[in-house]
């Protein structure tokens, strides 16, 4: 995918966060990603893309920006969307307004993040690596500026799940119902991606359970589902979170040489006057 189609992509995707579904996966990634960010500490806080969620709401750290590629007029509030491209027209869903921008602090290209290296605390890039043209570089770009011990957390869609399913089989014909990308990233692999710039210690989280369902009446008839996947079907959540930190080796201090002496040892006698001791005897 090119950079004008990855644009697209990402028009997309701000248009289906609007929809019913947008909706329903908006309120569960606000809710996981406020009870990860709360208790992370720090100076400096970077949510990289997509402001229609706030990632950092709930964290409490003096300094915290949004990162976007272009700047959004604030306190615009349309009454009507246009269907997300690719969607059947006779499948669209009631359009929800959109809520006011929230103001941009940077604009950037997402490879070549504007901060220091080892500045940063914690980095949360919710839907950016998977409409990404070089997610590989997005993310050498966060272990760049993280410091040691900092963390990062990743929202994505999930491949393996009915979302994902339902992705797949526009392929072959029926209506596409997330948002045009080629590069869904299945959680082992973006795992995977991260142990391999040192940010291990991964843990993962699921939600959005209920099938790819396009109206808020089916949404809610399939609600149970959120209760009874993470119990009975734990990977196949639509969507999924990864929270990892950055490790950095360093030196182990052994201590001196002579604190591993037993208080106990024995005073070592010369060879020599052992056997001085022996010929007298």
């Amino acid at each position: 995918m090119d950079k004008a189609g990855s644009e697209q992509s990402i028009i997309a995707l701000e248009g289906w966060l609007q929809t019913p579904a947008g909706v329903y996966m908006r309120a569960w990634e606000q809710t996981c990603l406020d009870n990860l960010t709360v208790d992370i500490f720090g100076y400096n806080a970077v949510q990289i893309g997509l402001p229609q969620i706030d990632a950092l709401a709930a964290n409490r750290m003096p300094n915290k920006w949004l990162v976007d590629r272009k700047v959004r007029p604030e306190n615009i509030v349309p009454t009507s969307l246009s269907a997300p491209a690719g969607t059947a027209a006779t499948m669209t869903a009631p359009v929800i307004a959109i809520p006011p921008a929230r103001p941009v602090s940077l604009t950037c290209d997402f490879t070549e993040l504007p901060f220091a290296s080892h500045s940063l605390d914690l980095v949360v890039l919710p839907h950016v690596l998977e409409f990404s043209t070089d997610p590989h570089q997005v993310l050498r770009e966060v272990e760049r500026v993280l410091i040691p011990e900092g963390q990062v957390i990743i929202c994505g869609f999930n491949p393996t799940s009915l979302w994902g399913a339902r992705h797949v089989l526009r392929r072959v014909g029926g209506a596409s119902f997330l948002p045009p990308t080629e590069s869904l990233i299945t959680m082992p692999r973006m795992k995977d991606w991260l142990k391999l710039l040192n940010m291990g210690d991964s843990h993962s989280h699921l939600g959005c359970y209920a099938p790819a369902c396009r109206t808020e009446k089916w949404l809610q008839r399939y609600a149970f589902m959120d209760n009874a996947g993470p119990r009975w079907w734990p990977f196949f959540g639509g969507v999924y979170v990864i929270q990892a930190i950055k490790r950095v080796k360093g030196m182990h201090l052994i201590g001196p040489a002579w604190a591993k002496k037993s208080a106990t040892a024995p005073a070592v006698v010369p060879a020599t006057n052992k056997r001085r001791e022996q010929q007298d005897g």
